[in-house]
Order: C-alpha cells, then structure tokens, then sequence
C-alpha cells in the first residue's frame, strides 16, 4: 500500500519514488506487475495526477518501470526479486533519505553536499 505524508517535509512525487522503489526492492513488486493508472492512484492518494506521473517517469528513467501505452505501467522484467536494475535507482532513494535528513537537521544545502564529497573521498 502506499502512502503520502502531508507533513513530511519531502515532496509527495519523491515519496511515491521511494516507496515503489523499496517494494520492487523488497519483492512486493515482482517483474511484469502492473501499477495502477496515473489517474486512478492519484485519486487513492488525493494528489494531483501529475505528481504520480512524475514519481513513474523517474522510475522509468531509472530503469525500475516501463510503460506500455494504453497498456499500462509495469514493473520492469529486467528487475530481479530483492534488487533494482540500475544501481542509480537505489542511489537516488538514498539521496533523497540523506537531503531529508539533512534537512531536518537543520542543515544548509552546501554543508550537506560537502558531507557527501567528503564521505565519497573528493
């Protein structure tokens, strides 16, 4: 099931990224799974159509979903149980977890991203 959080301080499209990356990366979604419409998850959720649209288009360009037209949007048959295709797909969600707590610690934008090169040796 997913969910978005009004409260949380990370956007309703990068919530919806990361819970659909972490239930293909669990095996919840499995290859060949269908997602739901566009328009019928927004309308589950109560967010704007767009916004689911946009969490699809980046899974798709992660590699994790693609979609088929009036087909529909499906789990990638390239994405194998317990692990996300391309390796940027799970970079991204962490991404996304470290500048939300960074965030929340009230960090500046330039200390967060110096963390990071520091972390990565650069």
């Amino acid at each position: 099931m997913l969910r978005i959080d009004p409260a949380s301080s990370e956007p309703p499209f990068a919530q919806l990224h990361a819970q659909i990356l972490a239930q293909v990366a669990d095996g919840i979604l499995t290859p060949g799974d269908r997602l739901p419409t566009v328009r019928r998850l927004a309308g589950d959720l109560g967010i704007a159509p767009n916004t689911v649209a946009r969490a699809y288009r980046e899974l798709e360009a992660d590699g994790v979903l693609e979609g088929r037209g009036r087909a529909g949007t499906f789990v990638r048959s390239t994405v194998t149980a317990g692990r996300t295709a391309p390796a940027v797909a799970s970079a991204r969600a962490a991404a996304e977890k470290y500048a939300e707590s960074a965030r929340s610690l009230g960090l500046a934008p330039g200390e967060a991203l110096a963390l990071v090169r520091q972390a990565l040796g650069t």
